[in-house]
């Protein structure tokens, strides 16, 4: 689903995992300050190939890059994705400071891993080789 061509963020996101998927369409409801691409990499899976990572690394962690084409990873990403969302700055800011960005980002790899591991046992999707 893109927005427009001239979009600023690409999300690349799993939709077949439930939690990801609610996740992201909350996302997808708030206003931002500029276009997003929103693209599922379940939907299409060579979308994998446009930031150059495997599908099951995609599946696992959200990926993002900006206008400037760097890519962002994890909680990276959602940090990346909260400056572009005027009421969720504060979270940006907040996930920037040190502390809770070591501990989020330790979080964030543990739930994600878990969280994968927990789709796959569901049969949401089939990894790939």
């Amino acid at each position: 689903m893109k927005n427009s061509d001239k979009a600023e963020l690409n999300v690349y996101f799993n939709s077949a995992c439930p939690v990801c998927n609610a996740g992201i369409n909350l996302q997808k409801g708030r206003s931002t300050s500029c276009a997003i691409n929103w693209n599922d990499v379940h939907s299409d899976n060579h979308l994998a190939t446009e930031v150059g990572k495997d599908l099951e690394t995609i599946r696992k962690y959200l990926h993002l890059t900006n206008e400037a084409g760097e890519l962002k990873v994890g909680i990276d990403a959602f940090i990346e994705l909260w400056q572009k969302s005027p009421k969720e700055r504060w979270k940006a800011t907040l996930f920037s400071l040190p502390l809770f960005k070591q501990f989020a980002e330790l979080t964030y790899f543990v739930f994600a891993n878990f969280l994968y591991r927990w789709n796959l046992r569901k049969k949401h999707w089939k990894a790939s080789s």
